[in-house]
């Protein structure tokens, strides 16, 4: 999930059970973002666990705040958790690294079994992160949330037409009025696009090698356009970003689409607009998935756990609750969460969600609608021409201290 990165992992330990503690065989230790789902959903995992298997289940729930500090927790560390809920590029590198236990979807009866819900659109991205061709990836992960990234703006004090580009980040009359998230990875990958944008039109180079490829040329060049920016840049965000930008200190947040959405209902309620945008240049595509760690202790808890967490409703109130999209939209999820999300009072412009919802028309509620031309929210669902112009973000290997020097470097710079 892409909301909080902070010095400290925050390890938040919830024992979800009224029957006392049972022992480890008969617990499911979930580690999970913090504020990342429903509670409702979470509550009622035990019982529906019970119902399907007739066997009584632990929930020991755990939350963290940085990818590659849980990370080391279970690489480094050994611990013993059934289900992970990491970032594309961790999930990569736990694959590289043989981290993981693939999903034992067998286990899960035919009436039940949802984690066909999960959108192509997801699988297709998932399986570029393949070590290598004998690997398919959808056997070791199932897809939760997914987004984008991009500027939340104030229109009061931005046109949208300056925000095309992201060289807005270096146009004076937003000095010291842009908050960028302290996330150098993200960061990183959309300034590339940026600082090569040339080349890509071109047709030098796509998207993908430019995010996937991390060279000290490119390096370089992300740093000069961040050094260039350093008189717009008012601070490094966490968290305070949706508070800076209701009160107008700020006017540009380089963010992500969950956390605008977020940001955008927490103005509207002090009658602040937001809005969102992704540059022309293209932008980086991420997503969040549920895995089996290695040294995970109940696999078969822990495969319904994925597979529950899968169901179409549960997708839907997951993502209602905490503002990021859900990766369901399979053919059986997609009426559901159609019926949910699609509004034409409330979103009278369509999107192209063909790419995610599939090509075919689908009945909602007794109309058939055109993925192509679907009343959605923007920040939730961008238009497949924004899509088309996004990339996924890898695992960085031996280039991950290049790019944390890089980051470090431009923060201390004056």
């Amino acid at each position: 999930m892409k909301k909080i990165f902070v010095s400290v992992l925050a390890i938040t330990a919830i024992v979800l059970t009224s029957c006392g503690g049972m022992d480890r065989a008969h617990q499911l230790k979930v580690l999970n973002w913090a504020d990342y789902i429903d509670e409702e959903v979470k509550t009622n995992f035990e019982q529906w666990y019970y119902d399907q298997t007739g066997e009584k289940v632990q929930l020991v729930y755990e939350t963290f705040d940085i990818n590659e500090t849980a990370l080391t927790k279970i690489e480094v560390g050994h611990e013993d958790y059934d289900v992970f809920c990491p970032s594309e590029y961790i999930i990569e590198r736990m694959l590289k690294k043989d981290l993981l236990i693939p999903i034992q979807k067998e286990l899960i009866n035919d009436s039940i079994n949802y984690f066909d819900n999960i959108s192509p659109f997801v699988l297709n991205k998932f399986q570029q992160m393949a070590p290598n061709e004998g690997v398919r990836v959808s056997d070791y992960t199932a897809g939760y949330m997914w987004g984008t990234t991009g500027f939340i703006y104030n229109p009061q004090h931005v046109n949208r037409e300056d925000l095309q580009s992201w060289a807005a980040v270096l146009d004076p009359k937003f000095e010291n009025r842009i908050l960028m998230k302290d996330a150098f990875r993200d960061v990183y990958s959309v300034l590339v696009l940026y600082a090569f944008h040339d080349q890509i039109e071109a047709g030098e180079v796509d998207r993908d090698e430019l995010i996937r490829n991390i060279t000290p040329e490119r390096v370089a060049a992300v740093r000069e356009v961040l050094l260039q920016a350093k008189k717009q840049i008012c601070g490094w965000e966490v968290d305070f970003g949706k508070e800076e930008m209701t009160k107008g200190k700020a006017w540009l947040n380089l963010s992500w689409s969950g956390d605008a959405q977020f940001a955008i209902e927490e103005a509207a309620e002090m009658n602040v607009v937001l809005d969102y945008i992704v540059p022309e240049e293209g932008s980086n595509v991420w997503f969040d998935g549920w895995v089996i760690p290695k040294y995970a202790k109940n696999i078969k808890a822990a495969t319904y756990f994925i597979d529950y967490m899968c169901r179409a409703d549960n997708a839907l109130a997951n993502m209602t609750e905490i503002g990021y999209v859900s990766c369901a939209g399979g053919e059986k999820a997609a009426p559901i969460i159609l019926s949910a999300q699609n509004d034409e009072e409330e979103w009278p412009e369509t999107v192209d969600a063909s790419y995610f919802f599939g090509e075919e028309p689908i009945e909602v509620d007794g109309k058939m609608l055109d993925p192509h031309a679907l009343h959605l929210n923007p920040v939730y669902y961008a238009d497949k021409s924004i899509i088309d112009r996004c990339a996924l973000m890898h695992d960085a290997g031996d280039a991950q201290e290049m790019l944390l020097e890089m980051w470090n470097e431009v923060k201390l710079a004056r």
